[in-house]
């Protein structure tokens, strides 16, 4: 099974990382073998997403939206963890093209829909803060009939979409 990820970097509560790292592990526990995880690697939802999938034996696919990405990670070890798993990617595409950093986030977040089966969403169920956010990937996927698994930090509840 092919299993995207869509979700918040940072939470307003920090405190609720541990429950959205349990939530994925239920999911990723239940899916079908063999398993792949098609992710972008950024800070917080993502990075916390590919390492379930390798601890639970899959593989990871890295989109990632540009040259230079990595220049972006805020916090040094939230960069230095997006280096370690992108060196255990089994697969590796960086987009091209024009465009906005958040027109790139966005054309990023669509590719790892249309790459997955089913995609989880991080997601406290707000309208994205910029292009390409979270809410713009969910809406997105959404459109196409693509299952979603929504996790939402906040309410810490757990459902399914489309």
């Amino acid at each position: 099974m092919r299993i995207g990820v869509t979700g918040h970097q940072r939470l307003a509560d920090p405190s609720g990382w541990p429950w959205v790292q349990d939530s994925i592990d239920a999911i990723i526990a239940q899916a079908t073998r063999p398993l792949v995880g098609v992710t972008s690697l950024a800070a917080g939802a993502d990075q916390i997403f590919a390492r379930a999938v390798l601890r639970h034996g899959g593989e990871i696919e890295v989109v990632v939206p540009f040259f230079g990405y990595a220049a972006k990670f805020q916090i040094s070890a939230e960069q230095e963890a997006y280096f370690r798993l992108l060196e255990a990617a089994s697969w590796v595409e960086v987009l091209g093209g024009e465009g906005s950093d958040q027109e790139r986030y966005l054309r990023a977040g669509q590719k790892v829909v249309d790459s997955s089966d089913l995609l989880i969403a991080i997601w406290d169920g707000q309208p994205a803060a910029g292009l390409g956010g979270t809410g713009d990937i969910v809406e997105y996927a959404a459109t196409k009939g693509t299952p979603i698994s929504h996790i939402n930090p906040v309410a810490r509840v757990v459902r399914s979409l489309a």
